[in-house]
């Protein structure tokens, strides 16, 4: 199969963010007089975008200090991330080995390539503009693009019929169940990487339906798939124009 489209997740599966997240969290959480959380912790909650990220952090502190629990705003934590997350953005992101370069092979082929993300928009292209990513994509998605993100069906498939592509030459490459699973809900193929952020579980459990260990893999065969397929369509016009000259 040949494939037309290329979409990718953000976080984990093109640019390693999670340290400049944890600390906009950290420092949202500080501004009210809530502890800071363990790097790690954090990172196991990047994922389903920064809203849930921080509502989930939250009741975890909440847990662990209830006299929180009153005093204690979600919203008003919301906010407070969002402001320091503008300013954390870029300060530590960067991008996976041959992110640039396999992005630029698959654009110069004719690839079409999206950016599908449940990452807030405005952050989305920050961390993107910061990484020098920016105008690598014919389309960006965040996580408040539309009224639902992934793993719902309609994201990819928002893709697909913005940038008019079939959704069986569509291919999803993220780094979590997420993303395999918003793959098979919109017809796609799920293709996955292992270096990213899924919660400690090992992607290979999620069962995508191709694991490549670097961004330049996932250019190499899709590069390679549609020069067999040229090669196919003129070994075949080929044939039939000598059929037509025999006859």
């Amino acid at each position: 199969m040949s494939y037309d489209l290329i979409s990718f997740d953000l976080d984990g599966t093109l640019v390693d963010t999670a340290a400049e997240i944890a600390e906009a969290a950290n420092l949202a959480l500080e501004a009210h007089g809530l502890a800071r959380r363990p790097v790690a912790e954090i990172t196991d909650l990047i994922g389903a975008g920064t809203r849930e990220l921080m509502t989930r952090l939250l009741a975890r502190c909440i847990v662990d200090r209830p006299v929180s629990a009153g005093s204690v705003r979600p919203e008003a934590v919301l906010e407070s991330f969002d402001a320091r997350y503008a300013h954390t953005t870029g300060t530590s992101a960067l991008p996976y080995g041959g992110c640039h370069e396999a992005l630029s092979r698959l654009r110069r082929a004719g690839v079409r390539l999206a950016c599908t993300t449940n990452k807030e928009a405005r952050h989305a292209h920050r961390v993107l503009a910061a990484t020098a990513l920016e105008g690598c994509f014919d389309l960006v998605v965040g996580g408040d693009s539309l009224p639902v993100k992934k793993p719902h069906a309609t994201v990819l498939q928002h893709v697909a019929r913005v940038l008019g592509v079939d959704l069986r030459r569509v291919a999803h490459v993220g780094d979590s169940v997420i993303d395999v699973q918003s793959a098979r809900n919109a017809g796609a193929a799920a293709w996955a990487v292992p270096y990213g952020y899924n919660g400690g579980i090992p992607i290979e459990q999620a069962d995508p339906d191709l694991l490549f260990q670097t961004l330049g893999e996932v250019a190499t065969h899709v590069l390679d798939a549609r020069r067999r397929e040229a090669a196919s369509v003129t070994e075949s016009t080929a044939r039939r124009a000598a059929s037509e000259a025999n006859s």
